[in-house]
C-alpha cells in the first residue's frame, strides 16, 4: 500500500469558523478520496494541476498542487508537456499563468523581461 495522504489544512484553518468544511476537505476529499488506490498519486497529482487549470485557478492552491506533483514523481518535462497540451484545450492565458507557477516550483526562475 502506497503511504497515506494526511491533510489538516482544514481543521487547522477553518476548524472552528467551518468545522463541516474542514471535515470534508481533510477526511473525505484528502482522507478518502486522494487515498483511494484505483488510481495513483502522481496521476490524481497531475489531473487536479489540470482541473485547477482550467478553471483558472492559480493562487496558492495551484502552488500546492504543483508541488505535490513535483514531490510524487512528475518531472519538469512532464510537467511542462502536460500544461502544453492543457493549453490547447483551456486557454492560452491560462497556459501562462501556469507555466510561471510551475518554473517556480521547478526552481526555475520566471524571466520578468519576457512578460
Amino acid at each position: 500500500m502506497a503511504e497515506k495522504i494526511v491533510q489538516t489544512a482544514g481543521r487547522n484553518q477553518l476548524g472552528e469558523f467551518a468545522p463541516m468544511f474542514a471535515h470534508l476537505n481533510d477526511d473525505v476529499l484528502f482522507g478518502e478520496v486522494w487515498n483511494e488506490e484505483a488510481i495513483d498519486v502522481k496521476t490524481k497529482c497531475i489531473i487536479t494541476v489540470v482541473s485547477l487549470m482550467a478553471s483558472g485557478i492559480t493562487d496558492s492552491s495551484l502552488t500546492y498542487h504543483l508541488q505535490n506533483a513535483k514531490a510524487h514523481g512528475v518531472t519538469r518535462e512532464e510537467i511542462a508537456a502536460i500544461i502544453t497540451h492543457a493549453t490547447m484545450y483551456v486557454g492560452w492565458p491560462k497556459g501562462w499563468a501556469v507555466f510561471r507557477q510551475a518554473k517556480e516550483v521547478w526552481n526555475e526562475v520566471t524571466d520578468a523581461a519576457a512578460d
